[in-house]
């Protein structure tokens, strides 16, 4: 039980440092990331959206309880991640800024699996006592 939560924290801190961050970037439509975002095809009242939805997908997971929230959250989160992947392949970007965007996939993945494991860890505990 305390390795895997020690790995949740890990993945969950590292993600939060690298989507998370920028995330306060957007919600504040500092210019760099409208730049970017717009470089991608989209237009730029959708950067602070972006910026809050996540910012309020991280507040969600760092919450305890709130399981089908934080389902949500983790989903929201993967969409936003997948999408930039997406639009990046499609707009022909080469591989050295693919490799960015697969870092917060594997974190976005390893806190995820890793919180389904705390949480069956925990309710077998609890149902077995």
């Amino acid at each position: 039980m305390k390795r895997i939560n020690i790995l949740y924290w890990i993945c969950t801190g590292i993600l939060l440092a690298v989507v998370g961050v920028g995330s306060v970037f957007d919600a504040i439509s500092y210019p760099d990331s409208v730049k970017i975002v717009t470089g991608l095809g989209y237009p730029a009242y959708l950067v602070p959206f972006l910026g809050i939805a996540k910012l309020l997908a991280f507040a969600v997971i760092l919450m305890p309880g709130y399981p089908r929230l934080k389902e949500w959250a983790y989903a929201g989160i993967a969409f936003d991640i997948l999408g930039a992947l997406y639009s990046n392949i499609v707009l022909g970007r080469p591989l050295p800024a693919l490799i960015f965007i697969i870092l917060p996939v594997s974190l976005l993945a390893g806190s995820y699996i890793f919180y389904h494991k705390r949480s069956d860890i925990g309710n077998r505990v609890f149902v077995e006592s």
